[in-house]
C-alpha cells in the first residue's frame, strides 16, 4: 500500500502514538505478537494510524477519540460482507482494549484492533492498466455491496459522518466551505451545481449497505488484477500498470442512501471511465446526480479543513470539483 507522510497533526484532538506505544500494546494484551517487527505506515487515512506488525499483520489505532466506534463496526459487520463481495476486504484479526498508563508506559484509552494485512498500492488512475475495466469492476462491488440484505445494519449519523443520510443536511456547511473558497473557485458554477443536486428527489427507497468513503485512497491495486469478471466485456490496454484488488477503510460503513458512493466517480474516475461506471453500476438519474452532489460537498468541506496539514488530499479534492464542473457544462 502507498501513503503519505504527515507533516503535521490533521486533527486538534489528535491522538498521539509510535513504535514504542503499539508495543506497549501488544506486549499487555497480544504478547505472542510483542516480538515483531513494528513499522509506521505511511496512509492516506484521516481517522487512523497504521502500523505494519511483521508481514502479514496491521495494527490500526484511532486518530482521535471520535474514530474508536469504527473498530467495532469493523468486527461485527466485516464477516458478514466479506463472503458476499468481490473485491477483499479488511479482516479482523483481534480487537485489543484499552491500556492504562504505567510509569514506565504512556497508555491508550480507545479500543484498537490488528488487521490482516493486504498487499497493495493506493489507486490512481495513472496506475490503472485498464482504467475502463476497472470502473466496470468497481460498479460490480457496489452492486454487490447493496445487494446484501441491510437488516441490522447501523442506520448513518454521526458515528460514520453522516454518510447515507439526505444530502440536503450538508447544504448549510457546503456553503459555508464554497464562501471560505472564492479565491480558489468559481463559487457560482459550484453554487449552481450544488443547487442542481438538491433539486432531485431524496432517497425513497429501502436502505441499502453503503461503503461511505470509496475514493482513492481506498480503494488498492496491484499487479494480477482482480478476482471478479465485470458485468461487460471490457477491452484490454496494452498500458502497463495494475488493477483494482482491495476496498479497505470501511469506517463509515452503514445503511441508507447509496448515492453517497457513487462520489468516486468523479473523485477517481475521469469522464471516460465514469461513463463506463455509470452504464455498469445503472443509477437511476437523481441518484446520478446526488452522487455528484455528495463529490462536490466532500471536495468543498475536504479543502478547508486540509489545506495546510494534507496537500496531496487537497490536490484530489480540487480536481474532484474540476470533474463535476466538466460533467455540468
Amino acid at each position: 500500500m502507498a501513503g503519505r507522510e504527515q507533516s503535521a497533526r490533521l486533527h486538534a484532538d489528535e491522538i498521539v502514538s509510535d513504535v514504542t506505544l503499539v508495543r506497549h500494546l501488544l506486549t499487555d494484551r497480544f504478547p505472542d505478537l510483542a516480538s515483531l517487527p513494528i513499522r509506521r505506515f505511511a496512509s492516506s487515512g484521516t481517522d487512523n494510524a497504521i502500523y505494519r506488525l511483521g508481514d502479514d499483520l496491521a495494527v490500526r489505532l484511532p486518530l482521535r477519540p471520535g474514530a474508536t466506534a469504527q473498530l467495532s463496526s469493523d468486527a461485527r459487520w466485516l464477516p458478514v460482507l466479506a463472503p458476499h463481495l468481490p473485491l477483499a476486504i479488511p479482516e479482523v484479526v483481534a480487537m485489543g482494549d484499552p491500556v492504562e498508563a504505567t510509569s514506565s508506559h504512556s497508555g491508550f484509552a480507545w479500543p484498537w484492533g490488528i488487521y490482516r494485512w493486504i498487499d497493495g498500492e493506493a489507486v490512481t488512475l495513472a496506475g490503472l492498466a485498464d482504467p475502463l475495466h476497472d470502473a466496470a469492476v468497481l460498479a460490480s462491488f457496489l452492486r454487490a455491496l447493496q445487494a446484501i440484505d441491510p437488516t441490522g445494519g447501523t442506520a448513518p449519523g454521526p458515528h460514520n459522518s453522516g454518510r447515507g443520510l439526505p444530502l440536503a443536511g450538508r447544504d448549510a456547511r457546503t456553503r459555508a466551505c464554497i464562501g471560505e473558497m472564492h479565491a480558489m473557485i468559481n463559487t457560482d458554477a459550484v453554487t449552481a451545481s450544488w443547487e442542481a443536486s438538491l433539486e432531485v428527489p431524496a432517497w425513497s427507497g429501502p436502505p441499502r449497505w453503503v461503503h461511505g468513503d470509496i475514493h482513492h485512497g481506498n480503494l488498492l491495486m496491484a499487479r494480477g488484477g482482480s478476482r471478479v469478471a465485470p458485468p461487460r466485456p471490457m477491452r484490454k490496454s496494452p498500458r502497463e500498470g495494475a488493477a483494482l484488488s482491495a476496498v479497505i477503510d470501511f469506517g463509515c460503513l452503514g445503511v441508507g442512501d447509496p448515492a453517497v458512493d457513487l462520489m468516486v466517480a468523479w473523485v477517481l474516475f475521469d469522464r471516460p471511465s465514469r461513463k463506463v461506471f455509470r452504464e455498469c453500476l445503472q443509477p437511476d438519474e437523481a441518484t446520478w446526480i446526488r452522487g455528484r452532489g455528495w463529490a462536490l460537498s466532500w471536495a468543498l468541506i475536504y479543502v478547508p479543513y486540509y489545506r495546510l496539514t494534507n496537500p496531496a488530499g487537497v490536490e484530489v479534492a480540487m480536481r474532484t470539483i474540476s470533474e463535476v464542473l466538466s460533467d455540468d457544462q
